[in-house]
């Protein structure tokens, strides 16, 4: 037994009735010990490994399809193919399951599928003849050739029958030529029942009866058959627009007539399912299964001959980045771009990958660099879509193109730029292509499609990459709606007065919320990079003038802005608020939008909720010593009065911890009064204060002065009021703690001094105000609480 191997695609049905490419092999037929039989064996051609192995069952039906298809069922909804690169294998392959058989290899189906119920059915019919008998081919018998084809929808055996009949004796051409005759004199009964037969035949899901209804001297027929709907008054012209109106353009001529081909008749079939046959019931919906793998190995089979015609492709991107080239060619080949890669969502993902890497190959990037920013608003607009082709099929590909631009080019002209002005200049009053574009861009800036990236630096590349190059011209809009008054000068450091004009128009609110929905995600995903970003430009201070839009999704946008910031808990974000008083706009549009329980109303709430169940201490003093004053009046929420609350239960902890520690500096022994003595030092204070630095916010250096205070008041109290239940001084020291000399020449114990330390350094970031009721008479007036408690 020879081992005839053919090249061959392996494809299996999956549950959405779509075919998955399993890998390209060789396959072969031979003996198999384990399956006890003939079998199908189908090598990857990459590694050799086994795709498939099937053995040629007597009972399985195969059916062979365009003379490079076969085509069987292994088990219950689970169907297979072969798709052979040549024909001739096919036929060999064909003629070895026929042999096996005992079949003729003329025929196209090897056995009539039969289910147990249709089994019990058929049973009960007297079998007349092995085939359907058809009636004569005549005007006066289409009625009953009508009834024939209608009456055996429901049986797939019969159905089976009739197709064979159908094909064995050349009975569709003879139809469609009775066609022609019944519309040269007007017919419209018998019409009309051509109308039945032939969509009754296409429900038969044939693949061979397609070939011959598809094939260039009947699909036209066969349109024009079902122009003749019996439900409609006057027949559709259907074969008017498929002549007159569709027109087929060559942007490239094609030389190979077997692609032009095959491009007509997929153009034509993918029509008559789309346009002409109405929408399958329920019980007819996996009547054109075949019909849609029809076109499915069509479009695969064009995508396969276009690759491989390298001058042709070649071509094509050369004059799309030609600068004589016409603006009308130059439509044209974007369209055919276009089109080119909508045809590719069909082959399976590693053929789409090589699909990809062949464009990439070729320019496509930097093609769409060029065309992306002409003033043509429908090149622009199919240059969109190729590039979210592109992205979502690779981002890594992308990015990867982007970073190479900076060293030969401005940055102008880079290709993330030039989408983000696309999305910015978008002349949709409804922003259609700029809410697409965003989409790419967070695509584009996703971590998460990174993460897998082999190049394990790729993400801190192409951050750094587009908030150095790209980030300006994102927020460009934003600023500029967002300026400063031009009197800001006069203005107090940290005040959040602005230009209360506020854009008013719709279109560019529209995109500012576009504009603000991506850096929401950036302060996401992107810790490092957008946190310094917004410290440079003091970029939430102009998001909240956007909170005086008459536009209130656009106010909701910069509150969700500063939201996902709160949301993130760092202290680093929460002194920058702090420091610039950027509460203070959102309580305005709290107050200005009254008792109006709305959107914006539940916003800020859910915004000082969230502060307040999730206890971040610095924001709730900052909003209760500056804003409880205007905020008390509201109750229809406890919200605030949580607030409230949350502050004076942190004030009672504090002031019972400096109680303790002022219980505890009684007894302590005289070299840790002589350290607290030293502590009072002013030249001391500031140097700690100075050793610290920025690593600690404002108002933990006011408690560091408060707790200098506390001590002095403290040490002289003690001295004065209580000497006698103290130990008696050291002659070392004088009571007034004189001399900063004399204090350093005392040996101070290591580990007492570290806990003391600890003591006043720990758990108190807010303690300004925390002990002022006991010790008010004691406090500079620079250090009294600006709210009144």
């Amino acid at each position: 037994m020879s081992d005839t191997r053919r090249r061959v695609k392996v494809y299996t049905l999956n549950e959405d009735r779509q075919w998955d490419d399993r890998g390209t092999g060789h396959v072969s037929s031979t003996f198999v010990e384990r399956l006890r039989g003939i079998s199908l064996l189908v090598r990857a051609e990459s590694d050799g490994s086994l795709l498939l192995e099937s053995k040629i069952s007597p009972n399985t039906a195969y059916q062979k399809q365009q003379d490079t298809l076969i085509v069987w069922s292994e088990a219950d909804n689970y169907d297979l193919a072969l798709s052979f690169q040549e024909k001739a294998g096919c036929d060999e392959i064909w003629e070895r399951i026929c042999q096996v058989q005992g079949r003729d290899p003329a025929l196209d189906i090897t056995q009539d599928p039969i289910d147990e119920s249709e089994e019990e059915r058929f049973e009960e019919i007297p079998e007349t003849s092995h085939l359907v008998e058809l009636p004569p081919c005549e005007q006066g018998r289409l009625e009953e050739i009508a009834d024939l084809v209608t009456s055996v929808l429901s049986s797939p055996i019969r159905r089976e029958k009739l197709a064979l009949a159908l094909m064995t004796e050349g009975y569709i051409k003879k139809l469609l030529g009775l066609f022609r005759v019944c519309e040269e004199v007007d017919n419209r009964e018998g019409l009309h029942h051509l109308y039945e037969i032939v969509r009754g035949v296409l429900f038969l899901n044939k693949a061979a009866l397609f070939e011959v209804m598809f094939s260039d001297d009947c699909i036209m027929d066969v349109v024009g058959c079902l122009e003749y709907d019996p439900a409609l008054v006057q027949p559709k012209r259907h074969r008017e627009f498929l002549t007159k109106t569709a027109k087929f353009k060559e942007v490239i001529p094609i030389t190979d007539s077997e692609l032009r081909q095959k491009i007509h008749q997929t153009y034509r079939v993918q029509y008559i399912q789309d346009i002409i046959l109405p929408t399958p019931s329920v019980f007819e919906e996996n009547f054109l299964s075949t019909l849609t793998s029809f076109i499915f190995f069509n479009k695969v089979e064009i995508v396969s001959m276009l690759q491989e015609d390298e001058k042709f492709l070649t071509e094509v991107f050369a004059q799309l980045t030609d600068d004589a080239t016409e603006d009308s060619k130059r439509r044209e080949l974007v369209n055919f771009v276009k089109e080119f890669c909508a045809f590719s969502q069909t082959l399976q993902p590693q053929n789409r990958d090589a699909f990809f890497k062949t464009l990439a190959n070729l320019g496509i990037l930097p093609a769409l660099e060029i065309v992306m920013g002409m003033d043509d608003l429908q090149v622009r607009a199919a240059a969109t879509d190729i590039f979210s082709y592109l992205v979502e099929f690779s981002p890594s590909m992308v990015r990867e193109f982007v970073m190479q631009e900076p060293q030969q080019t401005d940055d102008d002209v880079l290709l993330i730029n030039v989408v983000i002005k696309q999305m910015i200049c978008d002349s949709d009053p409804e922003l259609g292509g700029a809410v697409q574009l965003m989409g790419l861009l967070r695509t584009l800036i996703d971590p998460e499609n990174m993460l897998a990236s082999t190049n394990k630096t790729e993400k801190t590349e192409f951050l750094s990459f587009f908030y150095k190059y790209c980030m300006h011209v994102l927020t460009a809009p934003l600023l500029a709606n967002t300026a400063l008054d031009k009197n800001s000068k006069d203005l107090q450091e940290g005040s959040t007065k602005v230009n209360p004009v506020c854009p008013d128009n719709f279109q560019t609110a529209q995109l500012l919320a576009l504009i603000l929905e991506l850096l929401t995600f950036c302060v996401e995903h992107h810790t490092y990079h957008i946190k310094t970003y917004i410290m440079n430009k003091d970029l939430l201070r102009r998001v909240l003038v956007l909170m005086n839009s008459k536009h209130t999704f656009l106010a909701l946008c910069a509150l969700r802005f500063m939201r996902r910031i709160i949301g993130l808990k760092d202290e680093y974000y929460n002194r920058y608020i702090i420091k610039g008083n950027l509460f203070e706009p959102v309580i305005n549009a709290l107050l200005d939008n009254g008792t109006r329980y709305n959107l914006l109303n539940s916003a800020i709430i859910e915004l000082f909720e969230f502060i307040k169940v999730e206890d971040i201490k610095s924001l709730i003093a900052h909003i209760v010593d500056n804003f409880y004053k205007a905020l008390e009046s509201i109750e229809y929420v406890q919200t605030f009065k949580g607030l409230k609350g949350r502050y004076e239960q942190e004030k009672d902890r504090q002031s019972q911890r400096l109680n303790r520690y002022r219980r505890d500096a009684r007894s302590l022994d005289e070299d840790e009064e002589l350290w607290f003595n030293d502590d009072d030092d002013d030249d001391d204070g500031e140097a700690v204060e100075k050793r610290m630095g920025d690593d600690f916010s404002d108002s933990y250096g006011k408690y560091m002065e408060a707790k200098k205070g506390a001590a002095n008041g403290a040490n002289g109290a003690n001295n004065n009021g209580k000497a006698a239940a103290l130990p008696p001084a050291s002659p070392a020291v004088t009571p007034n703690n004189s001399s900063a000399s004399s204090v350093k020449t005392v040996p101070l114990p290591a580990t007492p001094v570290v806990k003391t330390a600890l003591v006043g350094l720990v758990d108190y970031p807010d303690d300004e105000d925390e002990d002022e009721d006991d010790e008010e008479e004691d406090q500079s007036p620079r250090k009294r609480p600006r709210l009144s408690s």
